[in-house]
């Protein structure tokens, strides 16, 4: 710096005047120097800059490798939260279908059976299902243990409820059965359900127990109803006699009161405590009708009831409950009657009929397998009560009663099988069925008895060289033709269909041989105008008989009858004309 000054000084010196400097260069030189000074600040600070730059270009590229790495392992978490929420929903779902809830399983452990079963074994029988579909999950193997402790549970607890709600019903006659399977054990079908798709051995036992208390309940019922029955039909023994005996002819008033038990509709039934009062007696028609009528509303709800409740229904799904009939079954409100007040007395009636019953709905139709064995379940109830029935149906039919009698009992049978397939009890309806094929033949029987009858007494007015015909009086023709038309009205009054060969065959008959009757008794009149008088006479009869009932029953047989029987009245009044000229 001195040596520039010095050259500065000797330049200067050399051109300049020698008076030294001027004050403007030495500020110029000072400038320079603090800008000398101030480049190699500069210089310094470049490098600096320099060496800064080179290190944060370094720093810099590893910050872009690790923002790199960072980004890939962003991506890679991205797409791994993406799967878990693709799994979120089904694993949730999962867990929801695997848990135990605590309060199912606290129900079932610590708590009796109750409607608040229903839902829980409903709920248990899903659990059972989802682990069945998921055992090769681990937890599924896991909880299903737990779960099948708790259907042993179920099953141990349902078997002593419904063994004691069935208990009384073999331990009591006065237990009214009807109260029991309507508002009980059909509240309780869906546990009885489980029982059957999960222990189905404790469903058998629950349904063998229950044939075994019902059978023996109805049998005892129907021994006593129908002994009390018994007593009541010894006190009138009615039988068929030909129509040529004697005896006075019955009153269509009589009739048509008798007439009224060929239906369902129509008076009350006899009552077992009836029994009692020996001097109350009843036509074995009206007996008939009210052993039927109890057996049929018997066996109808208990048909019902057993293929309702022990019927095998899928899961989630529920029977329709049955209408209870109780008051409607029976006037003394479902219980036996047992008016005896003797120790040990078993007399008494089942529930029976009132009125007309309202029955449900026909549970679905059942597998062909299914439908019998619930057919057999209700035969083995019913097997000895359907026999003490026919037994005392039976001891009716002996001796043969009379033709109008046995016809309203047809008719009865036919009417009660009608209802009975309306209610479709198909094992009732042959049972009915059979009845009313043994009751034709002896119809039959009877009716030829009376035809032959009139044959022999008709035959019998005749007088050969070697006999001596009967003698007929013309009271007891009119009292035949009386009875004739008793007859023909009877079986109009019980016959719908305007054809019906077994019973208008058999009034043809009778007819023929009533005209053979009534000739061959006027025949053995000697006088020809007396002979027609006298046919004249019985003919009117039975026109005025046939007369009565015609304004009142609309069958095409009463107006051919008519006209038949008013033909050979003219006949005879022709007859008496021409005998008069």
């Amino acid at each position: 710096m001195a040596a520039l000054e010095d050259g500065v000084g000797a330049a200067s010196g050399s051109h300049f005047p020698s008076d030294g400097p001027s004050p403007s260069f030495k500020e110029k030189a000072r400038e320079y120097v603090d800008l000398h000074d101030q480049v190699e600040s500069s210089v310094t600070l470049l490098d600096s800059i320099e060496t800064f730059l080179s290190t944060f270009q370094k720093d810099l590229s590893a910050v872009s490798g690790q923002i790199s790495d960072l980004q890939g392992r962003s991506q890679d978490i991205e797409r791994r939260l993406k799967s878990r929420k693709k799994i979120e929903k089904p694993l949730s779902n999962l867990i929801d279908d695997l848990v135990i809830p605590p309060s199912l399983a606290l129900l079932i452990l610590d708590s009796e059976v109750g409607d608040s079963w229903i839902p829980a074994v409903e709920q248990l029988e899903r659990l059972l299902g989802t682990y069945k579909a998921r055992m090769r999950v681990k937890a599924a193997r896991d909880l299903a243990e737990v779960a099948e402790g708790l259907r042993i549970v179920v099953a141990t607890k349902a078997r002593a409820f419904f063994l004691a709600l069935i208990r009384p019903i073999r331990n009591s006659m006065s237990t009214n059965v009807q109260v029991i399977q309507t508002s009980v054990l059909l509240k309780y079908k869906p546990l009885f359900a489980f029982l059957q798709r999960h222990a189905s051995d404790v469903a058998q036992e629950i349904q063998r127990t229950y044939v075994s208390a019902a059978r023996t309940y109805y049998e005892t019922g129907f021994r006593r109803y129908i002994r009390s029955l018994g007593w009541i039909k010894a006190r009138d023994v009615e039988k068929s006699e030909p129509l040529t005996a004697g005896g006075e002819v019955d009153t269509p008033e009589a009739l048509s009161a008798r007439l009224a038990f060929a239906r369902i509709d129509g008076p009350g039934v006899t009552l077992a405590y009836m029994a009692d009062d020996k001097a109350h007696k009843e036509p074995i028609e009206a007996l008939l009708r009210s052993v039927l009528l109890v057996l049929m509303d018997n066996a109808t709800a208990e048909y019902t009831f057993v293929t309702t409740f022990f019927s095998h229904e899928q899961p989630g799904t529920r029977a329709n409950p049955m209408q209870s009939p109780t008051s409607l079954l029976s006037p003394t409100d479902g219980a036996f009657e047992d008016r005896l007040s003797a120790i040990g007395s078993d007399a008494g009636t089942p529930r029976q009929r009132a009125g007309s019953v309202s029955f449900p709905t026909t549970p679905p139709s059942l597998a062909k397998e299914e439908q019998a064995a619930l057919d057999a379940a209700w035969k083995q109830t019913f097997d000895p009560s359907l026999e003490y029935c026919q037994t005392f149906v039976r001891s009716l039919l002996e001796p043969i009663p009379p033709v109008i009698p046995l016809l309203t009992m047809i008719r009865l049978t036919e009417d009660v099988m009608a209802e009975v397939q309306i209610r479709e009890c198909p094992p009732l309806e042959s049972f009915i069925f059979k009845i009313r094929l043994e009751m034709w033949p002896i119809f039959q029987k009877a009716m030829a008895e009376h035809v032959e009858s009139l044959k022999k007494l008709a035959e019998g007015t005749a007088s050969g060289f070697f006999s001596r015909g009967t003698v007929t009086t013309d009271p007891q023709v009119a009292t035949i033709c009386q009875r004739y038309v008793t007859i023909f009205n009877s079986f109009i009054a019980l016959t719908q269909q305007p054809e019906e060969t077994m019973i208008f065959s058999n009034l043809s008959r009778l007819r023929q041989e009533i005209e053979k009757l009534v000739v061959s008794h006027s025949e053995k009149i000697g006088d020809p105008k007396r002979q027609a008088t006298t046919q004249s006479r019985l003919y009117e009869l039975v026109l005025q008989g046939l007369n009565r009932r015609s304004t009142s029953v609309a069958h095409p047989k009463v107006q051919a009858e008519i006209e038949h029987w008013r033909k050979r009245e003219e006949d005879a009044r022709k007859k008496i004309l021409t005998k008069n000229r």
